[in-house]
């Protein structure tokens, strides 16, 4: 019985699996950074912000298809696990997919939180750079392991896994000017 749940959410319903992962996983890393702002505010107490996790789990949802698709198509374009072609892997990654997912990311936490398009635009626009940078330190090396040894069914699922580390960051840069 187990085995054929892990086949179906493993692979024919993978996209579901890499959905759920990339919805719960970013609302963890929110609570974790959640957990770390309230250790940090030095006797400040300020509740659980349980609709602030839930906007992450919903954009964490948002992307899981994309990302999904993405692995997929860049598994397909490069197909070897030879230096070159995992070299390509991770500067696509970076050139296209960071900047891609980290707008929709701000777009779709900002329109959730009541914001206009154009205050949503803004505030990516503002954050991106300190966004990108830390990028570009922590992705590479991951995506090297997920290249090279990691199969295509669990591409996602590692990055997930990963992105826990990643979505404390992202919400820490998401919200560290919302809280005096």
């Amino acid at each position: 019985m187990v085995s054929r749940v892990g086949k179906c959410l493993l692979g024919k319903y993978l996209w579901v699996t890499n959905t759920l992962s990339s919805g719960v996983l970013l609302s963890f890393g929110d609570s974790i950074q959640q957990w770390l702002e309230k250790v940090s505010n030095e006797g400040k107490e300020r509740p659980y912000d349980w609709k602030r996790t839930g906007r992450m789990f919903v954009v964490g949802l948002s992307q899981g298809p994309p990302h999904h698709i993405w692995y997929t198509r860049l598994d397909r374009v490069f197909p070897k696990k030879n230096l070159s072609s995992v070299s390509y892997k991770i500067l696509a990654d970076q050139i296209f997919a960071a900047p891609f997912f980290a707008f929709t990311f701000f777009l779709g936490m900002g329109i959730m939180e009541g914001k206009n398009i154009r205050a949503a635009i803004d505030e990516f626009k503002r954050k991106f750079i300190s966004l990108y940078l830390f990028d570009w330190c922590f992705w590479p090396p991951v995506q090297f392991i997920n290249f090279v040894w990691i199969p295509t069914t669990y591409r996602v699922i590692y990055v997930n896994a990963a992105t826990v580390v990643w979505d404390v960051f992202l919400s820490y840069i998401k919200h560290y000017d919302q809280y005096g």
